[in-house]
């Protein structure tokens, strides 16, 4: 069962969702691993699409990204058949969810899509939030002037439409040193600290400092606790614990 709300369209609770924007030809899905074979109705998976594989390092806790394409083959299958491969394979078993491009009008060819394979691999890289688990760097293929800048125009639209569903895989870290404590955090446009210090009467003092960054608030390393009552340091905290 798929609804639709404000251009749209979801696939119940499971999470499945299908994204289009005015004046463009592009269509997107984001499907849950598990609702793989709930989307064998749909036409468009079966055409040629770029997809992304998202998961997360079980050792590092770090977002990983996997950049693939799929072509419609004679058989009448396409981008959900890759997947459902993609599934299957003990090497692909950390992806968690995919994130599908392809067309309304399947115009997409062997050449778009390379193209279209390389620069999101390129831009997942340079960005360098998520770990990209792409061995090779895609062949960008053979492309005229005028079909690349239709190719970066649905890059354009892809990276917003991409944000828009939690992955913020084309998003570079802009990351500064901070003064005080050398320690590093992505900043947003007002760099100031925020310190606090804090008596609770009879248990303890409190002084920390924070500041806001693009991922939320985030308390520095080593804020300190001490005992009111001895006047002694009770507690430091040398590493940065949940922001």
């Amino acid at each position: 069962m798929w609804w639709e709300e404000n251009g749209w369209l979801y696939g119940g609770a499971s999470g499945r969702i299908k994204c289009t924007l005015a004046n463009w030809t592009g269509i997107v899905y984001k499907i849950p691993r598990t609702e793989l074979d709930k989307c064998r109705e749909r036409e468009d998976l079966k055409q040629s699409g770029v997809y992304f594989l998202f998961g997360a390092s079980d050792e590092t806790g770090k977002g990983i990204v996997y950049v693939g394409q799929a072509g419609a083959r004679k058989n009448g299958e396409g981008i959900l058949n890759r997947l459902q491969e993609h599934k299957r394979s003990p090497e692909k078993d950390y992806w968690t969810e995919a994130v599908v491009f392809t067309t309304s009008n399947n115009s997409f060819e062997s050449t778009e899509i390379s193209y279209l394979e390389n620069r999101f691999c390129n831009l997942a890289t340079q960005a360098n939030r998520y770990e990209v688990k792409n061995g090779n760097d895609p062949t960008p293929g053979n492309i005229t002037e005028e079909k690349e800048s239709e190719l970066e125009e649905f890059i354009d639209y892809a990276k917003v439409i991409m944000g828009t569903l939690g992955h913020k895989v084309f998003e570079p870290l802009n990351r500064v040193t901070l003064e005080k404590g050398k320690e590093i955090y992505e900043t947003t446009e007002d760099g100031r600290l925020l310190h606090l210090k804090r008596t609770i009467k009879n248990v303890c003092a409190v002084e920390a400092e924070g500041k806001q960054t693009t991922e939320g608030f985030a308390v520095l390393k080593s804020f300190i606790c001490r005992n009111v009552r001895y006047r002694k340091k009770c507690k430091r905290v040398d590493e940065l614990e949940n922001g």
